[in-house]
Order: C-alpha cells, then sequence, then structure tokens
C-alpha cells in the first residue's frame, strides 16, 4: 500500500469520467466524488473509493482534480463548509474546469492560506480527446506543484503547456482557444450553409476547405458529423455560451477589442436562450440551415430518403 498514489477527483461528467478513468491502476488508489452516485458506481466496480464530499476526497488524497461544470460550483467545491480547502491530505489542487482567471485566483488565495498548492490545469480537445488520451493540458501554477503534477497529466493527456507561475493564465490560454473554436465552428456553420442553398455538394466543399485555406478544427473535426447527421461532438451549446462569455468577460476586463468574435458569441447566445443549451454544439448548425432554407448533409446520408432528393437542395 506505500507504494501507492492517493488522486481524487471531482466531477465525473462528460470530460471528468474519461479523465479520472485514465488515472486508474495498481499504482493509484482513486478517491471520487460527484453528487450523481450513479456516476461514481463504474469506478467503485474498478477499485476506486467514492466519497461524500469534496473534504473527504480531500482528507484521503494528496492530489486533488476537479473537472465541474461552473465557476461557483468549482469555488464552493474548493472552499466551500465541505471544501478540498479543509481536507488534511491534499498539497495539490489542479482545477481542470473552464472558469476564467479571476475565479481561479480567489480559489488559490484561499488554498495557499491552508498551504495547499493549487495548479490551474484546464484542457482543451473535448471528451473525443479525453477518451482517447490526447488532450492538450495547460498547467500554471508554482513550478514544484506542476512538476509534480506533470505525470499525472500526461497520463490524462498528451502534451504539457507550461503558461507561467500565476494561477489564471491557463484559463486566459484556454479562452483564447475557445474563442477561436466557437467562431470557426459558428463561421463554418454558415459559410457551408451558404454552399448549400448555392446547389453545392456538402461533401465536396468540406474536402475541397480541408484542402484549402479555410480549414480549422470545425470544418476537419466537427463537420463530419454535421455531414452524416449524427450531430455528436460531446460538448454542450450551454457550456461554449459559458466559456464565450467568460473569454469576452476577460477582453473587457483588458480592454481588448473582440468585434468579430462578438458576433459569433451572439449566435451561440441565440442558440442558448431559445432552450438549445442542453443541446449539442452541432445542433448550432440546425438553426443556421433553417435560416438558409438548405441542409449541410451527406448526399449518402439521404440515400434512405427518396423524398429528400438530397442533401444541399434549397
Amino acid at each position: 500500500m506505500s507504494n501507492l498514489t492517493h488522486i481524487g477527483f471531482l466531477g465525473l461528467g462528460q470530460m471528468g469520467a474519461p479523465m479520472a478513468e485514465r488515472l486508474l491502476g495498481p499504482d493509484v488508489q482513486l478517491h471520487v466524488f460527484d453528487p450523481r452516485e450513479e456516476a461514481m458506481a463504474p469506478f467503485v466496480a474498478r477499485g476506486a473509493l467514492a466519497c461524500a464530499s469534496p473534504a473527504a476526497v480531500a482528507d484521503a488524497a494528496t492530489i486533488v482534480f476537479a473537472c465541474l461544470p461552473s465557476g461557483k460550483v468549482s469555488e464552493a467545491a474548493a472552499l466551500g463548509p465541505d471544501g478540498v480547502v479543509h481536507g488534511r491530505a491534499v498539497r495539490i489542487h489542479a482545477e481542470m474546469s473552464t472558469i476564467g482567471r479571476a475565479t481561479v485566483q480567489r480559489i488559490a488565495d484561499g488554498l495557499r492560506a491552508r498551504s495547499v498548492a493549487m495548479v490551474d490545469a484546464p484542457v482543451s480537445g473535448g471528451p473525443a480527446g479525453a477518451r482517447a488520451g490526447t488532450l492538450a493540458m495547460l498547467a500554471t501554477g508554482a513550478p514544484a506543484a506542476v512538476e509534480a503534477l506533470r505525470p499525472w497529466l500526461l497520463r490524462i493527456g498528451r502534451r504539457v503547456f507550461v503558461l507561467g507561475e500565476q494561477p489564471g493564465l491557463a484559463q486566459v490560454m484556454k479562452l483564447v482557444n475557445n474563442l477561436l473554436f466557437a467562431a470557426n465552428a459558428a463561421n463554418a456553420f454558415e459559410a457551408f450553409a451558404l454552399g448549400a442553398r448555392a446547389g453545392l455538394d456538402p461533401d465536396t466543399m468540406v474536402e475541397m476547405v480541408n484542402a484549402g485555406t479555410g480549414r480549422s478544427f470545425a470544418s476537419s473535426d466537427v463537420m463530419p458529423s454535421v455531414l452524416s447527421g449524427a450531430l455528436r461532438f460531446g460538448a454542450t451549446i450551454a457550456v461554449l455560451d459559458k466559456d464565450v462569455a467568460l473569454g469576452l468577460e476577460e477582453a473587457r476586463s483588458l480592454d481588448v477589442p473582440m468585434w468579430g468574435i462578438e458576433q459569433a458569441a451572439r449566435l451561440w447566445r441565440f442558440a442558448a436562450s431559445q432552450g438549445r443549451g442542453g443541446d449539442d454544439i452541432t445542433e448550432l448548425v440546425r438553426i443556421l440551415e433553417g435560416w438558409a432554407g438548405a441542409e449541410i448533409r451527406s448526399r449518402t446520408a439521404h440515400d434512405d430518403d427518396p423524398a429528400s432528393g438530397g442533401a444541399g437542395q434549397a
């Protein structure tokens, strides 16, 4: 038992669960907490220990990871009455959630007062990357804490980007990434809807763009799900809307204009305001297709529907 590393994980959702799963192994005793017992059950079946609170996790684990849905939840999990700050074993708290610089700095300050090091450690790559172990791992914090965390970050993801010592900088980097993704996805959906309306073959459009200068992650990795009609990327509209709002808030605090990204942000805010927040991010395309009067679907996806006339028809 002395060779075991005791690691905690808070939040076993779409991103948290596959990341926590990669920490399971004979060299780790994993301690987990999620308010949903059904989320913890598969981990318990594989040898993890379910805990009643974040504080209970931090009583047992020297390193605690958190992957939670909002800044409010993350702050409560870290500093609340049942938070990590009250744990007797924890030495490093790694915040993997995307919650913005100000919230991370408050958490870091609160933990520092109890001699717990904070590593700001958001990730990029989506649920598919979490399952495959190919995530980009970001990290800012005290060098010793970041280095102690590095082998576990590399067990979860593919590459670690150390961005400085000040918690919060990794949040800004993650928001830069997500602002780009949000704008690229919205722009790709709009542009391909134009081509579909004009009568271009959607498969050929996507193939051409990915061979040309318009290529982005949205065109190469998101559009195949749109073409097939599956519309499954893994993250929700509400999550991306939240991240874009945090990014724009950071831009305002630094007096940086965001004219182009603000336009894309309006599309995500509109979709969320129409009750679509719980939908997959690819579902935004349905709104834009409706406005264009054309679907961006592979013609083969319509082969079984003789009334469809093929994708991309007005």
